[in-house]
């Protein structure tokens, strides 16, 4: 259990990092009307642990350690769920429905959509 901590916090700090840039050049490139970068992250995280998962099935190539680094690790630093709690609630309050609405379903659909690609994407021959 000592080295799979050690990995997953490493694998945490990298996704926590790559979070950060892409919601970093997602403000500088479409603005802040909009929570893109959130809305990116959690969107390529839902697709990623899935393809992940369902991988981690039949791939041997694919150990528990890196598993548990890549998902609870670097996959669990990179999405985020309470910043997306806090930007609906933020549109809420800014008396902001639809944008609060257009958010909190685009990133439902978008990373239930993702999700299933992901799923699809490992079960293929020739990923495993």
């Amino acid at each position: 259990m000592g080295m799979k901590l050690v990995w997953v916090c490493v694998g945490g700090a990298i996704g926590s990092g790559a979070r950060f840039l892409v919601t970093t050049w997602s403000l500088a490139r479409y603005g802040s009307a909009f929570p893109y970068g959130t809305l990116a992250v959690n969107v390529l995280g839902s697709f990623l642990l899935a393809l992940l998962f369902q991988l981690s099935r039949s791939a041997t190539w694919l150990g528990p350690t890196l598993q548990v680094a890549l998902g609870a690790g670097f996959l669990g630093g990179f999405t985020t769920y309470s910043t997306f709690n806090l930007e609906v609630v933020q549109y809420v309050q800014n008396e902001q429905p639809r944008l609060a609405a257009l958010y909190g379903t685009a990133t439902l659909v978008g990373c239930l959509c993702a999700g299933f690609v992901g799923m699809h994407l490992g079960r293929l021959p020739g990923s495993r």
